[in-house]
């Protein structure tokens, strides 16, 4: 009885870890790993799902007759990626090139390009359940470019809406 009795507990308690380790796992499921960063004075976040890499920001080459979201191109050890100012789509105050500032190297499918962030908070999880929908009070690109506010007042940013937008996409050629 004896052993039976112990077999029944050591049962009964790998069942528990069991529970224990599946909360663990759906309490994973339910966060959102991301990487957040100033725009000006305001908090930003991007999915980590979509981050290759975050570099200083080195070497940027200005392109002339380009939007004045598109800061030039960088050379990132042999391939050259578009550098944006997210900070022309949200309105806000533009401090130029500074040596602090960092590019997050974003992708989606095929697309990749650099984001400026004045500086770098922290990689961190979120819930799920803190993010939610962006203000109505934004309207058109503002709309468009934010995936949900947590009550922090963190933008979560939608990278893929970002990447694939037709209008920031430039097919002029020089002649």
């Amino acid at each position: 009885k004896i052993m039976n009795l112990d077999k029944e507990e050591i049962l009964l308690q790998r069942a528990k870890d069991l529970a224990k380790k599946k909360e663990i796992i759906e309490a994973k499921l339910l966060q959102l790993d991301i990487v957040e960063f100033y725009l000006s004075n305001e908090k930003y976040g991007i999915e980590s799902l979509f981050i290759r890499e975050i570099l200083p920001l080195k070497d940027l080459t200005p392109l002339p007759f380009t939007p004045p979201f598109l800061m030039g191109i960088i050379n990132v050890r042999g391939q050259i990626l578009p550098v944006m100012d997210l900070k022309f789509f949200f309105d806000l105050p533009a401090k130029g090139i500074h040596d602090f500032q960092k590019v997050i190297i974003v992708s989606y499918n095929s697309m990749e390009t650099c984001i400026i962030a004045d500086s770098i908070i922290a990689a961190k999880s979120i819930p799920l359940t803190s993010i939610q929908p962006a203000p109505p009070t934004l309207k058109g690109i503002q709309a468009e470019y934010i995936k949900g506010v947590t009550k922090e007042f963190l933008i979560i940013l939608d990278i893929e809406k970002i990447l694939t937008d037709k209008k920031i996409i430039i097919h002029d050629e020089v002649t």
